[in-house]
């Protein structure tokens, strides 16, 4: 192996608000071996998605997973190619995907790891539309907004990794489709590219009011990727029977204090018949594998587009990694390593 250090970013502090660049660590340590049944992988891109803001807090009794351990690598999906295998699943020269975290190189167990074959589309999808984002469109839409033609389906962070896959699915699925998000060029991407029927631009338009124009019928699915005002005022506009599905909360992850709770849901979702519903992708874990294939077969025939922001070098990850909390990015967030 020409390489024998491996570079790795480690909690150095747990952050207390927005994080800072001295919250993070860049660590050397020898490439490791694959003991048993384990393979050692070079990676090329590592995710990053909001969700790992929660993995850097203390552990909380209403976590549903475990935080990093300060001194610990940064979890991450990331792609990779496979430069040693102590495993039959693998050989040398594959590709795959798992839980590697932030880092150059990761040992896996084989089994814990997915193979991806390059032939269906770029590895970086892997971690993005053809991977945990995707997957988490695709189960949360169907499985718990359970859309129908006609529908009205409004989604934040619409130009997102997530985002983008829901709006793409429901016009899909015949339904008329609203996007939040936090920029003109944002609001153009979604609805010129992505087909999107309208756009809110949140930081330049009055939300409660172009809700209110674009959907005088009412929200029939609610796509929460944020919550904070941009929630308050889409739980307003639900219809009778809507269904607010909830995703992320993006606009209370670096909150220091418990935010001032929405008041109107009780009573909106008790006169509208609505229903608000959360919802974890490994739920659905039995069904990723057919959720896959369709997914695939959508970016292949040109049904689902999507759109990577790749920041290059992993020496950079923190910093990608504070923008996108700042919604900085613009599509799915990767950071490319080899």
């Amino acid at each position: 192996m020409a390489k024998q250090t491996n570079r790795a970013w480690t909690l150095a502090a747990r952050p207390r608000g927005v994080p800072k660049l001295s919250d993070f660590a860049l660590v050397e340590s020898p490439v490791p071996e694959p003991g048993p049944g384990e393979v050692l992988i070079a990676t090329h891109y590592h995710s990053l998605d909001p969700y790992m803001r929660g993995r850097m807090n203390p552990p909380t009794p209403a976590a549903y997973a475990a935080p990093v351990p300060e001194g610990g690598v940064l979890e991450a999906d990331a792609v990779g190619e496979v430069i040693a295998s102590n495993s039959d699943l693998f050989a040398v020269g594959d590709y795959a995907m798992g839980k590697i975290g932030w880092q150059e190189y990761g040992v896996m167990d084989a089994r814990d790891v997915r193979k991806i074959d390059p032939a269906v589309a770029p590895i970086s999808t892997s971690v993005g539309i053809l991977g945990m984002p995707g997957l988490t469109a695709y189960h949360g839409l169907f499985e718990v907004g359970k859309p129908v033609a006609g529908d009205t389906v409004v989604v934040t962070a619409a130009s997102g990794a997530v985002g983008a896959v829901v709006g793409q699915l429901a016009k899909h699925n015949g339904c008329r489709v609203i996007g939040v998000a936090g920029s003109r060029e944002k609001c153009g991407y979604v609805v010129d590219e992505l087909g999107f029927d309208a756009a809110i631009d949140y930081k330049a338009e009055d939300v409660p009011a172009r809700l209110r124009e674009l959907c005088p019928h009412g929200i029939n699915v609610y796509w929460d990727n944020v919550g904070g005002p941009v929630t308050d005022a889409a739980i307003d506009q639900i219809a009778i029977f809507g269904r607010a599905v909830i995703c992320g909360q993006i606009a209370f992850y670096n909150a220091t204090s418990p935010p001032q709770g929405p008041r109107n849901i009780p009573r909106m979702l008790l006169t509208r018949r609505a229903r608000m519903e959360g919802f974890l992708v490994f739920q659905f874990t039995g069904k990723h594998e057919e959720a896959l294939r369709r997914l695939a077969g959508w970016v292949q025939d040109g049904t689902l587009k999507y759109r990577e922001d790749v920041v290059e070098g992993i020496e950079n990850s923190p910093e990608a990694f504070i923008g996108l909390l700042a919604g900085a990015n613009f599509g799915k967030l990767v950071v490319k390593v080899h």
